[in-house]
């Protein structure tokens, strides 16, 4: 009741501004794109992004005020979004949608790795370089893992320390864990394996969680994050779980030979999101690896994590993710030899 009532509030308030502040029509030379990374499924090159009015970033300086962080931080969310865009890259093109969203989609064939895919605006529009991945043919397994107090400290499970954590702070001040960069580096095996990011932070985030990867020395790789926007149906955008949940099947659809490794926190409830997904598509999931916090695991949480360990997947959880990856290989191995045993599996 609560939710509804705060979704019309706010939808009316958007609607009378945009009454009270007309958006004048735009050319393609007054709009900038947001690019976004992008990735690849068997029938198509994903190419990501936002077209706005202009791009807000700011560079920290180290030891700036929290005011300064502050001031920073909701700058990335005061974006004027350019909806009915038209974007291209030579004779492909797509629609920005009521948020500024578009998702250009190109032919296969390009080699594994990193690209640059120059898009444009059209009608005279700068041309963006918008980045996508594109797995190795060799790779062995897909890597899932959320951001949110797995591989960044927010306090997602507390709205009032989340935010304080996400405001007050800017990228050079972010914390990552060290333990989340060196299980990420394993499992890549040097780009090896694709590792994909889901959070249920806003794309107004992707370039300044961008930035702190690079800091930290993350493995890059695409992130799904959450839309922001207001509609008639919709309100922030779908729930954490759900999210989280659209994103797993995207990403399994997207590489249908390839198992996934699952990595998340016990704080927001991934070893029941993550069952779920076990549940929906068998043997697809080959390990769930959880951060569990420092206060421990609730009763829900434990059931959870007995359901999950019931599937007969390899599950890892524990404070730190040290001895994860070694775990994996360790019953990935046994696994193998007895399949490969007269009588075997």
């Amino acid at each position: 009741m609560l939710k509804h009532a705060l979704h019309r509030t706010a939808l009316h308030a958007e609607n009378l501004l945009d009454r009270l502040l007309p958006r004048r029509p735009r050319s393609g030379a007054d709009l900038v794109i947001d690019p976004y990374i992008g990735y690849a499924t068997p029938e198509h090159l994903i190419v990501r992004g936002r077209v706005l009015t202009r791009l807000r970033r700011s560079s920290p300086r180290d030891g700036q005020g929290v005011l300064r962080n502050v001031r920073q931080m909701i700058s990335l969310f005061l974006t004027d979004e350019a909806a009915g865009i038209t974007v291209c890259h030579e004779d492909a093109t797509a629609v920005s949608d009521e948020e500024g969203y578009f998702q250009l989609p190109l032919p296969p064939g390009r080699a594994p790795g990193w690209h640059d895919i120059p898009v444009a605006i059209a009608d005279g529009g700068a041309q963006t370089a918008c980045p996508v991945l594109i797995p190795r043919p060799d790779a062995r397994f897909l890597v899932i893992s959320d951001i949110d107090d797995t591989v960044m400290q927010t306090s997602a499970y507390s709205l009032v320390r989340n935010l304080w954590t996400t405001f007050s702070g800017n990228a050079l001040t972010r914390r990552v864990f060290p333990d989340s960069a060196a299980l990420l580096r394993q499992l890549s095996e040097d780009g090896r394996n694709p590792v994909y990011y889901v959070s249920s932070s806003p794309w107004n985030m992707h370039a300044f969680l961008a930035r702190v990867f690079r800091q930290a020395d993350l493995v890059r790789g695409p992130m799904f994050l959450r839309d922001l926007g207001l509609s008639e149906t919709q309100f922030i955008s779908a729930g954490h779980g759900s999210h989280k949940g659209q994103s797993i099947d995207l990403l399994l659809n997207a590489h249908p030979e390839l198992p996934a490794v699952l990595i998340g926190d016990t704080g927001q409830k991934d070893a029941s999101i993550y069952g779920a997904a076990v549940r929906r598509h068998p043997g697809r999931i080959a390990a769930v690896l959880l951060r569990v916090p420092a206060d421990g695991l609730s009763a829900e949480d434990e059931r959870d994590l007995a359901k999950l360990r019931e599937t007969g997947i390899t599950v890892f959880a524990a404070p730190s993710f040290e001895g994860a990856a070694q775990q994996l290989d360790m019953e990935t191995a046994a696994l193998m030899a007895a399949e490969q045993r007269p009588g075997g599996l």
